[in-house]
């Protein structure tokens, strides 16, 4: 077998969705949940925003509701939270791209301010093509549990999202949404767990050679539908989210939060 077979073949074995047991175990988000509210008081006491706006994307099939808890936790935190306002994510089509570039662009002119942009799941993909597109009004990206790979067969989810999308769905056409393993001219951060259920950890592991030097992946133990409201996943929020504008550094949890973080091999 040649150097290159044995790389595709690697690849191959890796471009798999998770396990059975773990998609079954999804149903552990609730305790997540539990988990945010119980503690809401002490995420409210993490540091404080400087009021740059913050535009929430949610995940495939889910809508702004799912994100309501993340943002109002931003707010508390002084940041200008925005849902996107655009219904279920379902169809992903020009013009829905073309609504997320308005709304983008919109937030921008009406703070003065460039905007971050936290996608959940799908979300978290379509984050990343916004900040391709507008970097200019984009100040950073954090996806959560994002199939960030042009390989589908990171996740669960791929056969329904062709079946509703279509194989080669409309903005591919169009060349968006294409070498999704790329990281935008920004800083950008996958936040990801390796008992993912949705979509299978490597598939939101960044590469630091297929972009700039200003990203990171940042593991939590968490669940794919828990993610938008696992407390470790807010503490690393509000930490990438109070970083200075221009002043971007890697993510180093604190000696109090680190059993919160595995400092595991992501390759």
């Amino acid at each position: 077998m040649t150097a290159t077979t044995a790389s595709r073949s690697a690849l191959e074995i890796e471009a798999r969705p998770p396990s059975r047991l773990l998609a079954l175990a999804e149903g552990r988000a609730v305790f997540e949940l539990a988990a945010f509210y119980a503690t809401r008081h002490l995420l409210g006491m993490l540091p404080k925003g400087d009021g740059h706006p913050v535009l929430v994307l949610p995940g495939f099939l889910a809508s702004d509701s799912s994100t309501v808890p993340m943002r109002r936790l931003l707010d508390d935190l002084g940041y200008e939270s925005h849902g996107w306002d655009l219904g279920r994510n379902v169809r992903v089509d020009l013009q829905r791209v073309h609504e997320m570039e308005a709304l983008l662009l919109k937030i921008c002119k009406d703070s003065g301010r460039k905007v971050s942009i936290v996608g959940w799941s799908l979300g978290g993909v379509f984050a990343r093509e916004l900040a391709k597109l507008h970097p200019e009004a984009v100040r950073q990206v954090i996806s959560l549990g994002s199939p960030i790979h042009d390989d589908r067969r990171h996740t669960n989810a791929g056969r329904l999202f062709e079946y509703l999308n279509g194989k080669d769905p409309e903005p591919l056409k169009h060349g968006h949404f294409t070498g999704l393993d790329e990281a935008p001219p920004v800083p950008t951060t996958s936040i990801l767990t390796r008992t993912d259920g949705i979509v299978h950890w490597r598939g939101s592991v960044q590469h630091p050679h297929k972009g700039h030097g200003e990203t990171e992946n940042i593991e939590v133990r968490a669940s794919h539908i828990g993610l938008g409201v696992n407390p470790s996943v807010m503490v690393a929020l509000a930490d990438r989210l109070g970083q200075p504008d221009g002043k971007w550094k890697p993510f180093k949890a604190r000696l109090t939060q680190r059993w919160m973080f595995p400092q595991t091999r992501l390759h």
